[in-house]
């Protein structure tokens, strides 16, 4: 489905209402690999939870049952169409995703669903606010005023929208779902919510849910786009996308917990993201998907192996969590490279590399020198937090108390298929890849789903290119 949706340009589903084009594509296969992957890592891990009395048999069926439910939500997401059934399913991720966090039932998961819950809910009202402004906006200048309720439909007036009012929409609407994006500074329920749910969950909020949101957010830039231009947004993305990697970047260096020291590296990659988004172009707007293609394995991994670590050391603290070579050494290696595919992420053949080099590639094209060295400075810090992390781990003297070797299959195997695909996708991307990114960026660039003439055009990025890049939309 998505190779069709990225060769047909769009499809259409229940009339209008269900919606898959390159854009939503591309966020549908990382939907789909993840939540595949850590559905059969769930077996293994809530296996072991469930033998060792921290869940009952009863709450196990209960995880399983909001473990799909949140998949189906977030589905909705990438589906939908329609505008008010997208906001409503974004809030739906919270609900569903607000019982696994809180699933052990201690005070420190339940008060982490709350504050996941509350914050959360008052972020995406803010975006509902956005979505009200864009949908009376629209109704006011269609000839059928009932289909501004839809997106494709809104997409086509962009040009007729009034500019005052997009400007005030996309505040409210980079607020909003910004909050669920892990944007600073409501970034605030991230941190306790990915360390408190179960290790699966935490690799769906980062690699999956976290992307939902920025969905959401990149289909309204695209139609502000098309009314007011994209100085604005743009503006707007670079500087909540700086303070969200600035502020991710110093928590990372004072971690203590390895859970909570990934999820400060989620508000910093999804700062990243913004980052290139606001630097804008074709460049920034490829580097941006790819990055968040690339980000949403390599956190995958890791949140598993914290996973496997939590089930062998019994703790996060990283004062304790040392040695991972010696206990469990299999597990060490994968671990390692995911640690190292975020940390150096300026050395191939990790994936990150790539799409980090084309964020600062592209911003050098479009004159961001400061915000430039700016980044690579704080990129520097989240090096010296991960590699700290990393050699600590794997490395320092493990304690006595461990007992020795790894995990079952079921804990290990989706380490491995994560790792062998970041190296893949840092060595060499597949063309499939291609096309969906290309199609995916062709649409956020112009708002039209018109690709054949881009193909050539995007792969030239690529380290096989020989060509640069026509800058045919680089007012974008």
């Amino acid at each position: 489905m998505v190779q069709t949706a990225a060769d047909a340009g769009e499809i259409f589903a229940a009339g209008l209402w269900l919606h898959i084009d390159g854009l939503g594509g591309l966020f549908l296969a990382i939907l789909g690999v993840i939540g595949f992957l850590t559905g059969v890592y769930s077996i293994g891990y809530m296996r072991h939870e469930v033998a060792h009395g921290e869940l009952s048999p009863v709450t196990l069926c209960d995880y399983y049952g909001f473990f799909h439910l949140f998949l189906f939500t977030m589905l909705l997401v990438v589906t939908s169409n329609n505008l008010i059934v997208m906001w409503a399913a974004i809030e739906a991720t919270t609900l569903s995703s607000a019982f696994l966090v809180g699933i052990y039932g201690q005070r420190s998961s339940l008060e982490s669903a709350w504050k996941y819950i509350i914050i959360c809910t008052v972020g995406v009202a803010f975006g509902l606010f956005g979505t009200v402004l864009v949908y009376a906006n629209a109704a006011s200048v269609m000839p059928q005023a009932e289909m501004a309720i839809f997106w494709s439909e809104v997409l086509k007036q962009s040009s007729l929208l009034d500019p005052t009012l997009m400007l005030l929409a996309f505040v409210f609407v980079l607020i909003g779902f910004g909050t669920k994006t892990g944007l600073f500074p409501m970034h605030a329920w991230l941190p306790d919510a990915h360390s408190e749910a179960p290790s699966p969950v935490s690799a769906l909020l980062s690699a999956v849910l976290l992307n939902c949101a920025l969905l959401v957010l990149i289909r309204y830039y695209i139609i502000i786009c098309q009314a007011i231009g994209s100085d604005f947004p743009n503006r707007l993305l670079l500087i909540f996308g700086m303070l969200s990697v600035a502020v991710a970047a110093f928590f990372i260096l004072v971690q203590r917990d390895i859970k909570r020291l990934l999820a400060y590296s989620s508000v910093e990659n999804m700062g990243l993201v913004a980052v290139a988004l606001g630097i804008g172009g074709p460049l920034g707007i490829f580097a941006a998907l790819l990055h968040t293609l690339n980000h949403s394995l390599a956190k995958t991994l890791l949140f598993c192996g914290s996973g496997n670590v939590l089930l062998k050391y019994g703790t996060r603290d990283l004062n304790v969590v040392c040695g991972m070579l010696k206990i469990m050494p299999f597990t060490a290696v994968l671990f390692g490279g995911g640690a190292l595919a975020l940390a150096l992420a300026g050395m191939p053949p990790f994936n990150i590399f790539l799409s980090e080099f084309m964020t600062v590639t592209a911003g050098l094209a479009r004159n961001h020198l400061l915000i430039i060295v700016l980044l690579l400075l704080l990129l520097t810090l989240v090096l010296a937090g991960l590699v700290r992390m990393a050699a600590r781990v794997l490395m320092a003297k493990p304690p006595q108390a461990v007992n020795r070797g790894d995990l079952g299959w079921l804990t290990t195997s989706p380490m491995v298929i994560l790792l062998v695909m970041m190296l893949a996708m840092g060595t060499h991307i597949p063309q499939p890849v291609i096309r969906i990114l290309a199609g995916a960026s062709t649409i956020v660039l112009s708002g039209t789903h018109d690709l054949p003439a881009q193909r050539s055009t995007w792969h030239d990025f690529l380290p096989s290119g020989t060509a640069s890049v026509s800058e045919k939309h680089s007012e974008r």
